[in-house]
């Protein structure tokens, strides 16, 4: 992402209702799935700011991994210096089968290569270990957003099971998530100036709709049996076999 994209982020991602509602779905797919390998440790890869290993770290043991400059001088000032690793998903410094479960919320769509990324994933994970991915979705909101972020894509429900091979990984959840904000996604992300200074996604919603927004967004997400034919955003939750 560019430096200032790191910026608008730590502004409003402790409060704002899609970075809170995604942590607490990626929380619960860990605490739903991890079974019995768990042991208290997780890698969150495309680490960011940090905030989702820093809220679970009073419980696990995290290690989180980057390979920008921006991002590592931040983890750097919120976690020892053993629990940060500098690193990308498609080479990542850790050993084979050493890891139980591994995360990226929103990075996939950064890496050029998913593919590779994906066979690393299987390679650190011990079996058994659990992998939990979010990504957007939908290549028909496709904007200046995706562009900023430096996405190479967005994906469709098949083209990231895809990504994953039978004989490898027991899928145990995917889902399209915020179903509820994707006719208003759409819509705002079609009309958007370029020359807009703030983008929606930006700024803080009233307290009352950022509530709101929350629950259309996490509520739907962890029900197996609440339909979701389309949305903003997709989970997938597998593990090694």
């Amino acid at each position: 992402m560019n430096s200032d994209e790191y910026e608008k982020m730590a502004r409003v991602e402790t409060r704002h209702w899609f970075y809170v509602g995604k942590r607490q779905i990626a929380r619960w797919a860990i605490e739903r799935f991890e079974g019995d390998i768990a042991d208290g440790a997780l890698l969150d890869c495309g680490a960011g700011t940090g905030i989702f290993a820093q809220e679970l770290s009073a419980s696990r043991r995290v290690k989180v991994m980057d390979d920008h400059d921006e991002s590592l001088t931040v983890l750097r000032q919120r976690f020892p210096d053993n629990a940060v690793v500098e690193g990308s998903c498609t080479a990542i410094p850790l050993s084979d089968a050493s890891e139980t479960c591994v995360t990226l919320l929103d990075v996939l769509e950064h890496v050029e290569d998913d593919r590779a990324a994906v066979k690393e994933f299987h390679r650190v994970l011990k079996p058994g270990g659990l992998l939990v991915i979010t990504v957007p979705a939908m290549m028909q909101l496709w904007s200046d957003w995706d562009q900023a972020l430096h996405h190479f894509r967005r994906y469709s429900r098949s083209g990231l099971a895809a990504l994953f091979h039978d004989a490898q990984w027991e899928q145990c959840y995917l889902k399209y998530v915020n179903t509820a904000a994707f006719p208003a996604v759409w819509w705002m992300r079609r009309g958007r100036r370029s020359e807009d200074a703030v983008r929606q996604e930006d700024r803080l919603p009233p307290n009352w709709l950022n509530h709101v927004l929350r629950w259309l967004f996490v509520w739907p997400a962890v029900r197996r049996w609440c339909p979701a034919p389309f949305g903003v955003g997709l989970i997938i939750v597998l593990r090694k076999r």
